[in-house]
């Protein structure tokens, strides 16, 4: 069997899409971030752990609580590649590859493979996609997986094999091992399945619809059966630690802070919101501080798209009775996505806690980049229609475009924002130069560490020594002892040799 012209062109670009995103995500891994901050060193602890002790945890209790299947990959990684930074950060960079791949799968389902490449090469540009992949932080899996889950449902619903509603299921019911705010998923998929049986029921004929009807009903079930079977084992761990269940959920809420959570509530909804466009998160550690998450002309693409959808949503119904299923999913991801966001009360607009919509988000930014494209060629060959070279023109115009986008956001995340000493600062850089300092001494010289950093308590030494204890293996008490290591609070009592020596941690 051979391939047409343009499936060959599709499987060129997909390529070159998938390429980039591996260059944007490895280049320089092991110097930008310029440090290991001690929430990423937390995990690499735990995973460490689990594969020494084969303890594998449904959920790992430290550092507030997190759910375990980033940690338990992470260990698997360690088990067969050995500890490093770059071992820590390779199931965060690959998630955020195949979320790349998913973008592109489940756009070309839903639209078009010129929509679904859009989509993708955004996604595979974008400073806050390649930021995330690049930090060793369990949400990154939390789209990917929602983004595959969604994919196979609609293949699913689209009369493709039924196993897609079995590796729906399964995907699913992965996912609630990855991040809190991953818990908004069924409301999504409920509200696109209602979408679905009303677009089915008012499109098809009598005999179509009772078909239609029962293939959902069985792949739904199906669908239930196996995401639920796969996320009760962290059900029944919640069941038996419901404090876990709420975690720093109750820390953050805006329910739990006082004040007049209604106002709170409509003013974190419209900082949210123009996060894309306007104002983005402050953290230097989640963005380019202050900027917003989309470089302009891809924030740009996002309103159009954005616009497009609730336009075709409300359209759709007005001319068939029904809303339009696509739309009805990517408008539902993105508002229900960012509840979790909504209702917190600590940096907003958070990017980290709004990384579920990034495939919906990227997936409108890729139909309204292909809206304006298309508009644009169909008023140039109005004018130029009989000449030879239009098409040609019109593609290296958009290569060229599509080309000063990723050169513009590599500047912006690896020269711009990598350099800023504020960046070093945030991701605690300073650490790492004194785990790297300690790893060079000989182990007859006692190393005192001193933590005067407060946070969380982790076997009674607060999280800023994490990201030490992790690059110099000293996590555990008898590794501090083997490596001549001691961890210090601030008025402990300690006898410094003269040839003994001291680090501090502030």
């Amino acid at each position: 069997m051979t391939l047409s012209m343009s499936r060959r062109w599709q499987i060129l670009i997909f390529l070159v899409i998938i390429a980039t995103a591996s260059f944007f995500r490895f280049y320089h891994i092991n110097s930008t971030p310029p440090g290991l901050y001690p929430d990423e060193a937390m995990n690499g602890n735990d995973a460490q752990q689990a594969w020494e002790t084969k303890h594998f945890q449904i959920f790992y209790p430290n550092n507030n609580g997190r759910e375990g299947l980033y940690n338990n990959l992470t260990a698997v990684v360690f088990g067969f590649f050995g500890v490093s930074i770059f071992n820590l950060k390779i199931i965060s960079i690959l998630s955020g590859i195949l979320g790349v791949v998913a973008v592109y799968l489940l756009a070309k389902e839903m639209f078009s493979w010129q929509i679904a490449a859009f989509s993708a090469w955004l996604m595979a540009i974008s400073f806050w996609a390649v930021n995330f992949s690049r930090i060793s932080f369990r949400a990154g899996l939390a789209p990917t997986i929602m983004c595959f889950g969604v994919y196979f449902l609609w293949r699913g619903l689209k009369g493709k094999h039924f196993a897609n509603f079995l590796l729906s299921g399964l995907i699913f019911g992965l996912g609630f091992y990855t991040y809190i705010a991953y818990r908004v998923a069924p409301a999504i998929i409920l509200l696109t399945l209602l979408a679905y049986q009303q677009f089915i029921r008012h499109d098809y004929t009598k005999e179509e619809y009772q078909h239609a009807r029962q293939h959902l009903l069985r792949g739904l079930a199906l669908v239930m059966i196996v995401g639920i079977a796969v996320a009760l084992p962290l059900g029944l761990y919640f069941l038996g630690h419901p404090g876990d269940f709420f975690g720093r959920t109750t820390q953050v809420s805006i329910f739990a802070s006082g004040g007049n959570w209604a106002k709170t509530l409509f003013i974190n909804f419209g900082k949210t919101i123009g996060m894309f466009n306007f104002e983005g998160d402050g953290n230097w550690r989640h963005n380019f501080a202050g900027r917003p998450e989309l470089l302009w002309p891809i924030s740009l693409m996002f309103a159009a798209g954005f616009f497009r959808s609730i336009i075709k949503l409300l359209r759709h119904r007005k001319d068939h009775g029904h809303y339009s299923v696509a739309h009805t999913l990517l408008l539902s991801w993105f508002f229900i996505g960012l509840a979790p966001v909504f209702v917190s009360n600590e940096g907003i607009p958070h990017a980290l806690r709004a990384l579920m919509v990034m495939p919906p988000v990227f997936i409108m930014a890729g139909e309204g980049g292909w809206w304006f494209f298309s508009w644009l060629k169909q008023q140039y060959l109005a004018r130029h229609w009989s000449r030879p070279w239009s098409n040609t023109v019109l593609g290296l115009v958009l290569v060229l475009f599509m080309l000063s986008l990723g050169i513009a956001e590599y500047q912006k995340y690896f020269i711009q924002w990598a350099n800023q000493p504020v960046v070093y600062d945030s991701f605690n850089g300073h650490y790492t130069e004194i785990a790297n300092e300690i790893n060079r001494l000989p182990q007859s010289v006692k190393k005192y560490v001193i933590v005067e950093a407060d946070g969380v308590r982790v076997n009674g030494i607060p999280m800023p020594a994490q990201p030490v204890m992790f690059i110099t293996d000293t996590f555990t008490r008898a590794k501090q002892e083997a490596k001549n290591v001691q961890y210090v609070l601030p008025g402990q009592k300690f006898q410094l040799g003269p040839k003994d020596r001291l680090f501090v941690l502030n």
